[in-house]
């Protein structure tokens, strides 16, 4: 009796033993992987070799008020506006990191956000602020690439005014 061996990519396995499509939208060394149905994030991206990675720490947001005199440790959760304000401070100051090294907001391909716990929601994490602050980004016509993501409610960031902590991946 003889056996054939085949070689089937990850991919093409995962997608055959799950029933899903292997993907979505492909672009040369990065392939996004859309939930069934598509959601407003990826279920997973693959990433080939040959692309170019760029990590950037977690970045918090800027003051509402950048002509500010305050000291930074006297600022409230007022100087840096609620969980929505300071998501689009962050994703703002991100395009810029990635602009200056040659990325777009496009070459997203994962996101991990911390949300702190919001003292008028009670201590919870305003996880639709912060949903309606991604999505300015996201799934738009400047940017109709998404992401994979994990968001998390963490217990506090680094200092009391914060309530959003962004570190991103971008491939391309």
């Amino acid at each position: 009796m003889m056996f054939r061996l085949l070689a089937i990519p990850a991919v093409a396995l995962a997608s055959m033993l799950s029933g899903t499509t292997p993907a979505t939208a492909q672009s040369g060394t990065v392939t996004r992987h859309a939930n069934t149905p598509p959601g407003l994030i990826l279920q997973g991206v693959t990433v080939r070799s040959g692309a170019t990675m760029l990590y950037l720490s977690g970045q918090l947001a800027s003051p509402l008020d950048p002509a500010s005199k305050t000291p930074a440790a006297q600022l409230t959760i007022a100087d840096y506006g609620d969980t929505k304000t300071q998501t689009v401070s962050i994703l703002n100051k991100i395009k810029g990191i990635l602009a200056a090294r040659g990325f777009a907001m496009g070459d997203i391909i994962k996101m991990t956000v911390f949300v702190a716990g919001d003292p008028k929601l009670n201590g919870k994490m305003d996880f639709a602020g912060m949903n309606d602050g991604f999505k300015q980004f996201f799934g738009t016509t400047e940017n109709p690439n998404t992401v994979a993501r994990s968001t998390v409610q963490v217990a506090a960031l680094a200092g009391p005014a914060f309530l959003v902590e962004i570190e991103v991946t971008a491939a391309k």
